[in-house]
């Protein structure tokens, strides 16, 4: 059964959809977390040795093969630590303990002078908030948001392309001032910009905690009570390239993640609100869908194309905030010190992401897939001369007509209008042949403001 292993995966984002999250396994794997649990370790035992008050020194070589157990970190070697914790090897008994196994992984790679030294100090905590963020970042920055961006681009590219292509609005479901299929993308495509920018942001702002089993130092300060313990730590953490949070509890109160879900969990409402939009103007003909000769729309009616893609999307957009809306509650409680239930909730956290990455996949697809349908959005607009009436009403205004709203409204509110009917209302008017001339030139294909310039500047 190894060939078909992925129609037995237990998820689908292992199982049905692996090519797409396949990406996200280089941080969101228990591998993946391994290995950064070792780098942790490694640049901890090597900043001790760096402090004059610590009687531990390395060679160049030592050095070398200590960052060696994590850059050269392989299969064969999450396999090991794997052994150790939950079998026993290399002479070790089963640890029973993930933070334990991976410091005996260590010590192989270490002088056994320095083994005293590996994880001196440390709580698991101290190493698992900042594996954890290690991985988060470059997961959300290099994968996940490079495909949010490519949505952001293709809404753009709309948006430029059919920036003067007219389009009916519709405000609670009804005809309403048009506007263009162009500058109805670029709203979705400035909304993403804004998204991206507040998810960029909380990557750059993720912080670790290393101070210990309850957030005092006590174990490193009883040991060494003249080293200042708090500025080494703030400058181990930010060498990782995480900002610093203190003070802690045993554990990082993860409120910094919860920022990143959150902001997360804006982009895809965003997209959410895309998918079914896009869906409707399927389902009106307002966008085509371009066809693959050899797929099939629906078991039973062949001449369907379902818009597949964006159901898709729209579905795993919402297992995504679901998920992210849990981590983000979840992750920041904590009783007292703290318990263990967040460590197997953290295990999570690249699902959420993955179902986010899966989401903006499936969303790319569709929208390479789509074409505006100029003739039935032409036609839409003709079908619906009322949508005129704020103009005719606002010049009216202009004029200083003080019934103006009321005459439009005794025209059109709940009737079917005819451009006809409007010009006898014109030719009634007590007004210039000017401004007759003007409310004579109104048509709904043409009363679309400034949604063309909007659509250029996105």
């Amino acid at each position: 059964m190894t060939d078909a292993h992925e129609l037995y995966a237990v998820t689908p984002l292992d199982g049905r959809y692996a090519s797409r999250t396949a990406p996200l396994r280089e941080y969101a794997s228990e591998a993946a977390l391994v290995r950064a649990r070792v780098r942790v370790e490694v640049e901890y035992l090597l900043a001790l040795a760096d402090l004059e008050a610590v009687p531990l020194e390395f060679t160049d070589d030592e050095r070398e093969t200590l960052w060696g157990a994590y850059e050269a970190f392989d299969t064969e070697d999450a396999e090991l630590v794997k052994r150790i914790e939950t079998d026993g090897a290399r002479g070790y008994d089963a640890t029973n303990h993930d933070v334990k196994a991976v410091e005996y992984f260590v010590r192989e790679a270490a002088p056994e002078r320095a083994h005293a030294w590996i994880h001196f100090g440390l709580t698991s905590e101290d190493v698992n908030n900042l594996a954890h963020r290690l991985l988060a970042k470059p997961a959300v920055d290099d994968v996940v948001l490079p495909e949010l961006r490519e949505v952001r681009d293709a809404l753009v590219e709309f948006a430029h392309d059919h920036a003067d292509l007219p389009m009916l609005a519709r405000t609670h479901g009804q005809p309403a001032t048009p506007t263009t299929f162009g500058k109805e993308m670029a709203v979705y495509a400035a909304r993403l910009g804004r998204a991206v920018a507040r998810i960029e942001a909380a990557t750059d702002d993720l912080a670790g905690k290393l101070a210990g089993a309850s957030g005092t130092w006590a174990a490193h300060h009883v040991a060494f009570p003249n080293v200042d313990w708090r500025a080494f730590s703030r400058e181990f953490v930010e060498s990782l390239g995480l900002d610093y949070v203190e003070p802690t509890t045993q554990v990082n109160p993860s409120d910094d993640l919860a920022v990143l879900f959150d902001a997360l969990a804006g982009a895809n409402n965003v997209c959410l609100d895309l998918s079914r939009d896009v869906w409707l103007y399927v389902s009106q003909r307002y966008l085509g869908q371009q066809t693959e000769k050899s797929e099939t729309g629906s078991s039973t009616m062949p001449h369907k194309v379902n818009p597949i893609d964006f159901e898709n999307a729209e579905g795993n957009l919402s297992k995504a905030n679901s998920d992210l809306s849990f981590l983000g509650d979840y992750l920041t409680t904590s009783r007292l010190q703290r318990d263990l239930s967040d460590s197997t909730v953290k295990r999570n956290v690249g699902a959420a992401f993955a179902y986010c990455l899966l989401a903006y996949s499936k969303l790319n697809d569709g929208l390479a897939k789509v074409v505006p349908n100029e003739s039935v959005m032409r036609e839409d607009l003709r079908a619906n001369p009322e949508v005129i009436g704020e103009a005719v009403q606002t010049i009216l205004r202009r004029e200083g007509h003080d019934d103006a709203y009321e005459r439009v409204k005794e025209l059109s509110r709940g009737e079917r209008v005819t451009l006809d009917d409007f010009q006898d209302l014109f030719a009634s008017l007590d007004v210039s042949d000017e401004v007759r001339d003007e409310l004579l030139a109104l048509t709904p294909e043409t009363y679309t403001g400034l949604a063309g310039d909007i659509a250029r500047d996105a």
